[in-house]
C-alpha cells in the first residue's frame, strides 16, 4: 500500500476509533486532540486516505460517511514486515527483541506472548520407529 503521511495517519486513528465518521465527526475529535484543522482539510485528508485504498465512503446520505478499510492489526503487520525487510533481512527475530528488550510486561501480557508462541511453534514430529536389527557379526 501507499505510504501515509503523519497527518493521514492522525485522521485514520480517528476512524479506528469511531468505526465511521462524517468530516464534521472526525474534525470534532481531532480539535479534541488540539488539532484546529479547517473542515476542508480534513477532507483532503479523507480524499487522500481513500485514494490510497485505506478508507472506503458511503456517498447514500447527505453527509459522506467514512470508514477504514484497513485495520490497525493489518497496517501494523505491514508496516513491521517492510521494517523487518528494510533493516533485518527480512527475519523478524531482531525486530521483534528491539520492541521488547527494556520494556516492562504484565504476567497477563507474558501469558499471552507465551500462548502465542506456543501456536506459531511447529508440531513436534513423531517419533520414528528403529529396526530392531542385530548388528551384523563379523
Amino acid at each position: 500500500m501507499t505510504p501515509l503521511s503523519d497527518t493521514e495517519l492522525e485522521v485514520l486513528k480517528v476512524l479506528w476509533e469511531l468505526g465511521a465518521g462524517t468530516v464534521r465527526q472526525i474534525n470534532e475529535v481531532l480539535r479534541e486532540r488540539k488539532r484546529r484543522w479547517a473542515y476542508t482539510t480534513v477532507l483532503t485528508l479523507l480524499t487522500r486516505l481513500q485514494a490510497k485504498g485505506y478508507i472506503t465512503s458511503d456517498k447514500s446520505e447527505l453527509a459522506h460517511v467514512f470508514r477504514p478499510s484497513v485495520s490497525r492489526e493489518k497496517l501494523l503487520r505491514q508496516r513491521l514486515s517492510h521494517l523487518a525487510d528494510n533493516l533485518c533481512e527480512g527475519t523478524a527475530l531482531p525486530l521483534v527483541h528491539a520492541l521488547v528488550e527494556g520494556q516492562r510486561f504484565t504476567a497477563e501480557e507474558i501469558a499471552g506472548f507465551r500462548r502465542l508462541l506456543d501456536e506459531m511453534s511447529p508440531e513436534p514430529e513423531a517419533p520414528t520407529k528403529k529396526s530392531r536389527r542385530k548388528p551384523r557379526q563379523a
